[in-house]
């Protein structure tokens, strides 16, 4: 069992914990509605964070979507960080998966547009994280439409991928794991979209719930990848550093080290004329 699985694990762990202290952060300092408020006006007699409760008044500034507990400081800050941190790992894990799929098989399409769309995803996580939505819409917007459609597309890959490459019981567990979990994604995804665009105050609150569900589900599909990193060894390095060919340089590099090779060729029948 290799250490590198501890990089998959600790990014839902990581990112998870982080979305639910800013959160908290955002609910005890008043500037979004908790999750479990339903009640929400067109307009209040005062804002949020000067009410003192029990109940409050909320309008569709306070609905608790993700990128609202993370747009005023301080929590702001934190989410900014949660953000670049889990770029960072996802953009990792996301490369760390494509050179050992070249290592323990081949490199295909799926696997090389795997890669791609993952790092396309880190990159608008990033731009998500430090253009907050009320300071600077448009990019936050730009980002978050190149993030959320492009991790929902990298999960559909490694799941078609996963289940090209399975070949015992436990890959193929692996490989329906993942499936479902896309299925839940997809179905979260196109509801929290949906949800978005509407004026009701009760689909707009269901958007937040199933932006959360998205995110959640999207960061335990990473998770997963520990099954394959459990068997990653410095040879993914080797293969990483040479590139997709690494593979067959590390092949021919044996009978260098006194190892013969056999070159097969066909066998080509006897002439039996003689001329």
């Amino acid at each position: 069992m290799s250490l590198w699985m501890i990089l998959p694990v600790s990014l839902p762990v990581l990112t998870i914990t982080g979305i639910w202290v800013v959160y908290a952060m955002a609910l005890y300092n008043q500037h979004v509605c908790p999750v479990d408020n339903w009640s929400y006006n067109q307009s209040c007699e005062e804002d949020l964070y000067l009410q003192s409760g029990p109940t409050f008044c909320c309008t569709l500034d306070n609905v608790p979507l993700i990128s609202k507990c993370g747009t005023l400081p301080p929590e702001s800050c934190f989410f900014s960080l949660i953000c670049s941190t889990g770029s960072f790992m996802v953009a990792v894990i996301v490369l760390l998966r494509y050179a050992h799929v070249i290592e323990k098989h081949q490199n295909c399409v799926l696997n090389t547009a795997s890669l791609s769309t993952g790092w396309i995803c880190a990159a608008g996580l990033i731009m998500v994280g430090n253009f907050q939505v009320d300071n600077a819409k448009v990019l936050h917007y730009v980002g978050a439409g190149i993030a959320f459609p492009t991790s929902m597309l990298f999960v559909c890959l490694q799941s078609a991928l996963t289940y090209r490459l399975a070949k015992t019981q436990g890959e193929y567990n692996v490989a329906h794991l993942r499936l479902c979990m896309t299925l839940l994604a997809f179905v979260a995804l196109v509801l929290s979209g949906v949800f978005f665009c509407q004026e009701s105050f009760v689909l707009q609150h269901n958007s937040a719930i199933f932006e959360w569900v998205f995110c959640v589900i999207i960061m335990l599909f990473y998770g997963t990848f520990a099954f394959e990193f459990a068997d990653m060894s410095s040879d993914t390095m080797v293969v990483l550093a040479r590139g997709p060919a690494g593979k067959e340089h590390k092949v021919d590099s044996l009978g260098s080290l006194g190892g013969p090779i056999l070159h097969l060729r066909p066998h080509q029948p006897e002439n039996m004329s003689i001329l």
